[in-house]
This record gives structure tokens, C-alpha cells and sequence, in this order.
């Protein structure tokens, strides 16, 4: 007696092939373009003098667009992405800029000056202020697009996590 096994293919599924990562806009190339096109974001620029004022600009499937607006001694408190990389352009004014690695704060400050761009990764962890004593106006981009952040708090340089904002909840 012969026995014959035999396995069955899996039932194919559609298959919808990702957009490469290489064939998406980078958030500083996006950052760049965008900042070069004022009619893209002059008419939206508003300041807020309790709070910064932001406005989502565009949202796209695998990436979205924010403009701030910054009153002198106006910033965020330490804060990721949630996994998201980014970039940011200065529009107008400067920002100063902080820096975290591994949850330990490094000493160097950045000053970001209109028309300076600076990009990062997906683990960044910063807080950014304007010190100056003039409005600052910035774009930032987003991919993948923001789902959550996490705020932290420095305790002798070292952070700890103390919030998780949700889009849609907390912005």
C-alpha cells in the first residue's frame, strides 16, 4: 500500500506591495520644499500668546506637515516622536534646541537660525525653545505620520518618562 501526503498551497492572498521607503519623500527634502513655498504656509502663520500655536499643513499617507509659531520664551518640554522620524526648517527667528541619547541630556545647545534644516531619527528625544526676543515661525515633517508622543522629565539630566500623548486625544 502506497500512502501519498501531500501539503496544500495557502489560499493566495491579494497582495498590495508597499511603497519602498527609498521611492517616499524624505521629511527633510519635504521640509525643504515646503519652507521654499511660502503660499504653502504664510497665510496660516498665527501666534498664540498663552501656548504655541501649530497647524497641521499636509497629511499624507506616509507622512504629514505641521506648522508652529513660537512667542519669545515659548517651547515644548522633552518629547519623542513616538518612532517617527522627522525634520524641521526655521521660517523665521531662531530656536534653541536640547538634546537627549539613551535618556541621559547632553550639555550642547543647537541654535537653529531661519533657513537652517536639521533632520532625525526615529529614537530622538529633544525640547525646543525660543530664547530670543524675537517670534520664531518653524516647519516640521513627520514619517511616519504622528500617532503618539512621549513627554519626559529631566531629574539630574536623566529622563523619565511622565506622559504619552495620542493623536486625535491630545493634538
Amino acid at each position: 500500500m502506497t500512502v501519498i501526503s501531500r501539503t496544500l498551497p495557502p489560499t493566495p492572498q491579494p497582495h498590495v506591495p508597499p511603497v519602498a521607503p527609498s521611492l517616499r519623500p524624505s521629511p527633510l527634502r519635504t521640509a525643504l520644499r515646503l519652507a521654499a513655498d511660502p503660499s504653502r504656509w504664510r497665510s496660516h502663520v498665527d501666534f498664540d500668546p498663552d501656548r504655541r500655536y501649530y497647524r497641521r499643513l499636509v497629511a499624507e499617507e506616509h507622512h504629514e506637515a505641521w506648522l508652529l509659531t513660537w512667542l519669545p520664551g515659548q517651547g515644548t518640554d522633552w518629547h519623542d516622536h513616538g518612532g517617527s522620524g522627522g525634520a524641521f526648517v526655521v521660517l523665521q527667528g531662531a530656536l534653541v534646541e536640547g538634546t537627549a541619547v539613551h535618556g541621559v541630556v547632553r550639555g550642547t545647545r543647537h541654535i537653529h537660525r531661519r533657513g537652517v534644516a536639521h533632520a532625525f531619527g526615529p529614537d530622538y528625544v529633544h525640547r525646543v525653545t525660543n530664547e530670543g526676543p524675537d517670534p520664531a515661525v518653524s516647519l516640521h515633517v513627520y514619517a511616519p505620520r504622528l500617532e503618539v508622543q512621549h513627554d519626559y522629565v529631566s531629574d539630574d539630566g536623566i529622563l523619565r518618562r511622565i506622559a504619552t500623548r495620542r493623536e486625535g486625544d491630545d493634538w
